[in-house]
Parts: C-alpha cells; sequence; structure tokens
C-alpha cells in the first residue's frame, strides 16, 4: 500500500484520532481510506444520471480573514445556469454562510460542489441533491 503525506491544521487532526479512537477504528489511516471512499463515491448515484436535479449548497466562512465571499460570488457568476438563488447571511459576529440554490444536471452539480469544496478557507461546505421529478405531481382543480 502507497504512504501519502497530507497537511491539515493540528486542531482536525486531533479531531481525527478522537473520532478514530471513539469509533473503533484502528488509525488515521482507516478513517481517511473511508472518508475518500464516501468522497469518490458521491456522485456515482446511477439513478442520478440523465434526470434534472434540485441541489442545495451551503457554505461557512470566516469573512474577517478571507476573500471566500469574493470567491464564491465569482463562482456563482461562472456557473450562473446552475444556480438559480443565493442567500447570504451573517452568523455570529466573525462567520457568513452562502446558500447556493442549484436546478441542473447531475455533472454541473458535482462540478459545482467539487469547486466550491475547492475554495481554500471556507469552512464547511454540505450539499444536497434530489431529482425535480420525484415530486408529485397534482393536477389544479
Amino acid at each position: 500500500m502507497t504512504v501519502v503525506s497530507v497537511s491539515m491544521p493540528d486542531e482536525l487532526l486531533e479531531r481525527i484520532d478522537t473520532f478514530a479512537d471513539e469509533h473503533g477504528y484502528t488509525g488515521r489511516s482507516e478513517v481517511f481510506r473511508e472518508a475518500a471512499r464516501n468522497l469518490l463515491g458521491e456522485f456515482e448515484d446511477r439513478d442520478l444520471e440523465g434526470r434534472d436535479l434540485l441541489g442545495l449548497v451551503t457554505v461557512v466562512f470566516n469573512y474577517e480573514s478571507t476573500d471566500v465571499e469574493e470567491k464564491l460570488m465569482g463562482l456563482r457568476h461562472e456557473y450562473e445556469g446552475l444556480v438559480t438563488a443565493n442567500v447570504h447571511n451573517h452568523v455570529g459576529n466573525h462567520y457568513c454562510m452562502e446558500l447556493f440554490v442549484l436546478e441542473g444536471s447531475l455533472d454541473d452539480v458535482s462540478s459545482f460542489v467539487g469547486r466550491i469544496r475547492a475554495t481554500q478557507d471556507t469552512l464547511t461546505v454540505d450539499y444536497s441533491v434530489m431529482p425535480v421529478d420525484d415530486f408529485p405531481l397534482t393536477e389544479l382543480e
């Protein structure tokens, strides 16, 4: 098995070690392997291919120490055909949250989420997707 070196903040490494201990992992490597498999498999859901999707992406960042907001707005404009709405909210004294509403294909949603995750200095990135055609149709009377 190949050995890989990864840089990360001490606080994150401590959280990973605590998680490994609390959940019975044999060590960090096992946690990272499982996390990598999960990340790579997130957008491999064959049931979502070829369908119009609704996506919600939430990003939290510290606005005082970064230019994340500027980068996110650049991505919003780059993906203007995918992003149907965007909400900015202040959280506490130092943080902001961006909520993006997306409508498009699996490839486009996956690309957007990947670019958001690659944005340096984001604290959290969370998302969900669902097929638009899963909504029950009702006729107006």
